[in-house]
């Protein structure tokens, strides 16, 4: 599965990868982050992460002129993706999950069905973005798939995790945001006072666990520690 190497401008660029995102495609992805990473660390400005690119960014015209007659040899092993998997509390009522009564019936489905639905998977972290400690999680079932709001929300509150498109996430912090919010989770997504300040990896999983209102407004520190483990 070999990627396809765009020339943007001068000193932008980007590998693609013709396939939907899958865990073989990540670790493929992974193989030529370590690769670009550890062999381009002095020509290379930035490397930002997609489901399905690798956008590179470079510090003149020549050295990406040198990673294009490069890349069409590379023959690269993936790498291994991790084995940990976070579980994530989630309360998914209708107070903490505004949009989930409405979420549902336009789905045709009861609110019980979608939460089922969302508590199935385990979701792939395939890279950061949006806000500092979103997750880009892959693995939404084809049943949830739906737009995005028309008009977004403009302050969605920490811990809501939403549906949006072929997506579902959680936002770190509070933020105007047009996906679906079904529940919202009491874990801290992003601290700028820890080191990470992000506890996930990409390449991680998460499986969602429901728990209920006061289970959520009772959630301490100690529990948070707990989970972090």
């Amino acid at each position: 599965m070999k990627p396809t190497y765009q020339l943007i401008s001068p000193t932008l660029g980007e590998l693609v990868w013709n396939a939907d995102p899958t865990d073989e495609l990540l670790s493929i992805q992974f193989a030529y982050l370590t690769y670009i990473q550890t062999n381009f660390s002095t020509t290379l400005l930035e490397v930002r992460q997609g489901f399905t690119r690798l956008s590179l960014v470079w510090n003149n015209s020549s050295s990406q002129q040198e990673f294009i007659q490069l890349s069409g040899t590379l023959n690269l092993i993936t790498e291994p993706l991790p084995e940990k998997i976070w579980q994530v509390p989630v309360c998914y009522s209708f107070e903490f999950g505004q949009d989930l009564e409405s979420f549902a019936r336009s789905k045709s489905l009861s609110p019980e069905e979608v939460i089922q639905l969302h508590i199935q998977p385990r979701y792939r972290i395939h890279f950061f973005g949006f806000l500092p400690g979103f997750f880009y999680l892959n693995g939404l079932s084809p049943k949830l798939h739906f737009p995005r709001k028309s008009i977004p929300s403009l302050a969605v509150p920490p811990g809501s995790v939403a549906i949006g498109g072929k997506q579902t996430g959680i936002y770190p912090q509070q933020s105007p945001g047009g996906w679906h919010i079904i529940g919202r989770s009491p874990i801290p997504f992003f601290d700028r006072k820890q080191d990470p300040p992000v506890w996930a990896k990409p390449g991680e999983q998460i499986q969602f666990i429901p728990i209920n209102p006061t289970q959520l407004e009772n959630w301490s520190d100690e529990d948070t520690k707990t989970f972090l483990q």
